[in-house]
């Protein structure tokens, strides 16, 4: 059974490195899927996006990308904060960072965060890794929509 859907995607990409996002965008933007894509800087304003703070409705998506390297709430903050509420606790994350560092990745997974990536060098390392993650969780992977 394929966990592909004819609704829109949604993404939150958390990530405060301007040259990042617009990797990810482009490489996002070449599939056949496109996904809404929103930005948050660090993970205090990602947590606000998804908890409807600040006066706006909550804007919970269909997938998370994180970085760990981020001002005010790190990444692994982050993860705490979303796995200790329990309508954000199944949201799929997938920690998308620069680090290799074993104790980043354990506390990555200890947190609940789906799959730990290593940021791509190149460009067109994006574009595959794009396709990765868009055949797995947009076209097979049943995902825990918030959605009526």
């Amino acid at each position: 059974m394929s966990g592909q859907r004819d609704e829109p995607i949604d993404v939150l990409l958390v990530e405060n490195d301007d040259d990042d996002v617009r990797l990810v965008r482009e490489a996002f933007a070449e599939l056949a899927i496109e996904p809404t894509i929103r930005v948050a800087g660090d993970g205090a304003e990602a947590l606000s996006v998804l908890t409807g703070r600040d006066d706006e409705p909550p804007a919970v998506p269909d997938l998370i990308l994180l970085d760990l390297d981020l001002p005010e709430m790190d990444g692994l903050e982050f993860l705490e904060a979303v796995t200790a509420e329990p309508e954000l606790a199944r949201l799929p994350v997938l920690v998308l960072t620069r680090s290799t560092n074993l104790a980043d990745v354990r506390a990555s997974y200890d947190l609940a965060a789906n799959a730990y990536l290593t940021k791509p060098t190149e460009p067109a390392e994006y574009a595959e890794m794009a396709e990765a993650i868009a055949e797995f969780w947009f076209r097979r992977a049943a995902l825990p929509t918030t959605r009526s």
